[in-house]
């Protein structure tokens, strides 16, 4: 095939590398003649790197170079092109500059995309004299790594055009995930569960930045935290993104924005670009403190308390076990002694509920997370009563293990349910509604998030491990207990419950046929 690619910026010049090393020749051009120089030149050193990496030979590379033609004039006629792709940047009206010129300039056949990932698809194309033969081909940077590719048809594009587009992106050797021309499109919709949770909690003062982001990896098994994302994204960039879905979605709670970010965007605090984010950057200060020392008394008894839902048993016997293991006594019926803390193992509800029904002594009564970590990291939830001794004290007999490193223990707020239990609703509920309203498949919008995201698995698979059940009792309990219409159970998690369905399953679908 030939491509023509107007844009030669980091995402036109990554297109690229990616076709041209997949067999297709290339015609790269930009309004600029010495952009274009300089992206054929890193083109070669990139593939060079592949060379000197073992991962392409000698004779692929020069291969892929000579597919690579540089065009002195982007409009340029091109009787032989068969797709453009746009590349250029987040401006509608610049957009539809780019493609009138190349209407005018290329044949009828010619499909073209745009590499958008902001702006509507729909409203590009309605420029073209021919709507129909526009789509979104929204790439992620850096193009060969991300190997991740949204087809987003338009209101008026051709129904042949994005199965097209699927089959060249899949040819190349990357996935290709069809989505709904929506704010956002899929992956960054995606994205929004973790990060606004994250900012939520934040304004609650349930957690700061580090201990958020080391809950976030070390039990969710995230690859990085929310506020060390975006640190690297950038928060002007994040912000504006939140704002774009939150307000396309006709303001949607589940996606409200956080009334933190503004200001820290005006400060510039934008995050590693500016030096200073939610953590500081450059010479001598790189990222969040180390964690305090663990300083109480590790020797002191622990009574589990009971929690009232089946949820949680598992997880305080198992808990109850490891800690014996590790030498704390335990003291699991009863009432609890007088030098015992109180541990609390909750689900969508609070520690302070628990004193108040239970009747628990609330000076010493903490909560303890009862989703399994992804590492050996343990969470203690102290409320507005509890001493700041038996905080430290409890700190100190949760780090303890049986023969192994003693574990990480991160203090927080007590809130509905916990900081990792409030995340992980988000990320699956935000996934679940993506799902409902049939602006990607189920198994699309796990590959996409997965694959462009990095998380460990796609929100529905991912609620799938924790059960339709137990997920909804969670999000009712978290719903309940707050109030926040954020928490409200998704459509698509309540009718899998109650109907023993995976959150995987797409389910029977609903079309004219039907009559």
């Amino acid at each position: 095939m030939r491509i023509r690619i107007v844009g030669a910026g980091a995402m036109g010049r990554g297109i690229a590398q990616w076709a041209a090393s997949a067999g297709h020749t290339v015609e790269l051009g930009d309004v600029r003649a010495e952009a274009v120089t300089d992206a054929v030149g890193f083109v070669a050193s990139m593939l060079e790197r592949a060379v000197a990496k073992g991962r392409m030979s000698a004779a692929d590379r020069d291969a892929s170079l000579a597919r690579l033609v540089p065009l002195t004039d982007p409009w340029a006629a091109g009787p032989d092109v068969e797709l453009v792709i746009e590349a250029v940047r987040e401006d509608l009206e610049t957009k539809a500059e780019v493609f009138g010129k190349l209407e005018r300039a290329l044949p009828s056949s010619a499909v073209f995309a745009t590499n958008t990932s902001s702006l509507s698809v729909t409203r590009i194309a309605a420029t073209l004299q021919d709507p129909s033969r526009l789509a979104g081909l929204h790439f992620f940077n850096p193009v060969p790594l991300m190997r991740i590719v949204e087809v987003v048809p338009g209101a008026a594009t051709r129904p042949e055009i994005p199965a097209a587009l699927t089959e060249l992106v899949e040819g190349c050797g990357h996935r290709a995930v069809t989505v709904a021309d929506t704010p956002g499109f899929l992956v960054n919709h995606a994205g929004r569960g973790l990060v606004t949770e994250a900012l939520a909690l934040l304004e609650e003062s349930v957690a700061g930045p580090a201990a958020i982001d080391r809950i976030a990896r070390d039990v969710l098994g995230l690859r990085m935290g929310p506020f060390e994302l975006m640190d690297l994204t950038g928060l002007d960039v994040t912000a504006a993104v939140i704002d774009s879905i939150w307000q396309g979605f006709r303001y949607e709670d589940r996606l409200r924005p956080s009334y933190l970010t503004p200001n820290r965007v005006v400060a510039g605090l934008h995050g590693r670009k500016t030096g200073q984010g939610w953590y500081a950057y450059g010479e001598g200060t790189e990222g969040p403190a180390p964690e305090p020392a663990v300083t109480g008394d590790g020797d002191r008894p622990v009574f589990l308390a009971p929690s009232g839902s089946a949820e949680t048993a598992p997880y305080a016997d198992a808990l109850a076990g490891a800690l014996e293991a590790a030498g704390v006594r335990v003291e699991r019926a009863g009432e609890p002694s007088a030098e015992a803390l109180v541990l609390v193992p909750v689900w969508g509800t609070t520690v302070s509920g628990a004193v108040r029904s239970g009747g628990l002594p609330p000076e010493r009564t903490l909560g303890v997370e009862v989703l399994p970590a992804a590492g050996r990291r343990r969470v203690l939830a102290v409320t507005a009563a509890t001493d700041p001794a038996a905080a430290r004290d409890a700190r100190a007999v949760l780090a303890r293990a049986a023969g192994d490193e003693p574990y990480a223990v991160t203090v927080v707020r007590d809130t509905a349910g916990s900081v990792a239990q409030r995340l992980l609703s988000s990320i699956v509920a935000v996934g679940a509604s993506i799902a409902e309203r049939s602006l990607a498949t189920p198994a699309d919008i796990d590959l996409a998030v997965t694959t462009g995201l990095g998380y460990p698995a796609g929100p529905l698979a991912w609620g799938e491990r924790i059960g339709a059940a137990r997920l909804l009792e969670l999000q009712r309990a978290l719903h309940t207990t707050t109030g926040d219409p954020r928490h409200r159970p998704t459509r698509w998690v309540t009718e899998r419950a109650d109907l023993g369905l995976a959150l995987t399953d797409a389910g029977t679908a609903v079309d004219d046929r039907w009559g």
